[in-house]
């Protein structure tokens, strides 16, 4: 079974567990990422945690700012080459992946 991202984006999301937590800063970018450097999207997709760390902002529905689309539907990543490397760590089908999409109301039965 493979599943679609671009049709999902739920892990780009914030989860029930942060949310539960407090925490309103999510994807944490590494000091050398090259979002940073690209002055124009950083100051429109970044924010700083309590810690003074660089993150993807969230908007107001807890998604990343830069999730175009409609989760569940159709989405893509506006700085998917320029994504952070926590971006990285869930894949397609992984048991996040299925946790995060589990609590969008995403179906198995749309993995393709």
């Amino acid at each position: 079974m493979s599943f679609d991202c671009q049709r999902c984006g739920a892990c780009c999301c914030n989860p029930r567990e942060n949310r539960e937590e407090g925490f309103l800063d999510w994807v944490e970018i590494e000091s050398d990422a090259p979002l940073l450097r690209r002055r124009q999207l950083a100051s429109r997709l970044v924010t700083r945690g309590r810690d003074g760390r660089p993150h993807l902002r969230l908007d107001a529905r807890q998604r990343c700012s830069a999730l175009r689309g409609e989760v569940g539907a159709r989405v893509h990543c506006e700085i998917y080459p320029l994504r952070p490397r926590a971006c990285h760590k869930v894949t397609a089908g992984s048991p996040r992946c299925l946790q995060y999409r589990e609590e969008f109301g995403i179906a198995d039965a749309d993995a393709r």
